[in-house]
């Protein structure tokens, strides 16, 4: 499978503290950490070593700079989206209702991007990859340990980003799921119907902002919550059971407040 416009390539940690991140997150999920050679920046990889990765990994995180801090930056996860052209889909974007919050560049070896939101401000990256490489960091078709399995946006009106991203991408609903007085959780598949990327949902009223929430499959649930706790993590909503899977999911925050999810077995 290669990628294709719309498809989840890639996942970035804005954090405080680059080594505690590395740490926190090589002792929950497993992954292990390497320096990138760009120059003038401190960024860094996060591999799951499964072999299917991309010569860079499943994912990267950086420290938050002071100027990043000024102009808004907190911890967080963002996903990288690919798009056929990042200044004609960024055009489109702010049409429909969106903004840049980052304006387009190119990064030698690595492709053209820019940082966006979605009408509700959602944030997320466009990117044009330099190489035809396949990005695997989301597993859209069989799990992997070490790597992204889930892709939940928690939105202040989930029948417009609907539209938004069925627009923009291609997505389609797949179906849903009751949650009672919260509302339909709705499956969104890939354009094509190619494979099931996530879900959209009304995000709860403590929620200040629409965002989105990134699940990483773990070997151990038990194991990955002991070293949250350990190491000074989170744990926001406990292990639920994942419908039609022997897996269970949950949602943590880790010590400098990204939020971040989990899925996988129990003892």
């Amino acid at each position: 499978m290669t990628n294709q416009h719309g498809d989840f390539i890639w996942y970035e940690l804005m954090t405080k503290d680059a080594d505690a991140a590395g740490n926190f997150y090589g002792k929950v999920v497993g992954w292990t950490s390497t320096k990138s050679d760009q120059p003038g920046m401190d960024y860094r990889f996060f591999s799951s070593g499964d072999g299917s990765d991309t010569k860079d990994g499943v994912g990267g995180y950086m420290a938050i700079t002071p100027e990043m801090a000024e102009g808004g930056a907190r911890p967080a996860w963002v996903g990288y989206i690919a798009v056929d052209n990042v200044d004609a889909s960024a055009a489109s974007i702010t049409s429909a209702g969106g903004s840049v919050l980052m304006p387009a560049l190119d990064l030698d070896g690595v492709g053209r991007m820019a940082m966006v939101a979605d009408p509700q401000g959602a944030p997320f990256y466009l990117m044009k990859g330099a190489s035809d490489e396949t990005s695997h960091s989301f597993a859209a078709t069989e799990p992997k340990v070490g790597h992204c399995a889930w892709n939940e946006l928690a939105t202040s009106d989930p029948e417009a980003a609907k539209v938004f991203y069925s627009a923009q991408f291609g997505w389609a609903k797949d179906g849903e799921m009751d949650m009672g007085p919260m509302g339909a959780y709705e499956f969104l598949k890939a354009s094509g119907n190619r494979f099931g990327l996530g879900a959209v949902y009304q995000m709860v009223p403590e929620d200040d902002h629409s965002h989105w929430l990134f699940y990483f499959r773990v070997a151990n649930l038990d194991d990955a919550m002991a070293a949250i706790n350990a190491l000074g993590g989170k744990i926001h909503m406990e292990p639920v059971p994942v419908p039609e899977r022997a897996d269970f999911s949950l949602i943590a925050y880790d010590p400098d407040g990204a939020a971040f999810g989990l899925i996988g077995p129990m003892a």
